[in-house]
């Protein structure tokens, strides 16, 4: 009952991938796996993200990686980018017609969040520019195409 009246107010998706969702950021960014608990009545359910032990920077902030938690339009471009690709190649791949949007929505955040790099990062608007897969997005990468041959 609470669950859908959280989802008519957009609180909530009801699709069962938040979970899977959670488990395959922290696992691409090498943070520790999450922790799950309840009580014997399961009156509560608690999620506790480790931070990871090793990043200067999630210590500063321990939440940002699952707050800024992959999108379906970064996974998709991840899933894509093989081999270093120029953004026409990739918005093709990804059928999108409209630059901006693939920009905004696919791009940007891929760039921002350092699953991919530009090639020429001293000239980002060369003709010449490819965007390729981080260490980081090799990572994520994999683990979805791990994801997808179950």
């Amino acid at each position: 009952m609470a669950h859908s009246f959280l989802k008519e107010l957009d609180l909530t998706e009801g699709r069962s991938t938040g979970i899977p969702k959670i488990r395959r950021v922290m696992s691409a960014n090498g943070s520790p796996e999450p922790i799950f608990e309840t009580d014997d009545s399961r009156s509560y359910f608690l999620t506790n993200l480790p931070v990871h032990p090793n990043s200067k920077e999630s210590r500063n902030k321990p939440t940002e990686e699952v707050a800024r938690e992959v999108t379906g339009e970064v996974e998709r471009l991840v899933r894509i980018v093989g081999k270093p690709m120029k953004r026409r190649e990739i918005q093709g791949l990804l059928e999108l017609k409209h630059e901006d949007h693939f920009r905004n929505s696919y791009l940007s955040p891929a760039l921002e969040s350092g699953f991919v790099e530009m090639t020429i990062p001293d000239k980002p608007r060369s003709s010449n520019q490819k965007y390729r897969l981080t260490p980081r997005g090799e990572r994520l990468r994999k683990g979805l195409l791990g994801e997808q041959d179950r």
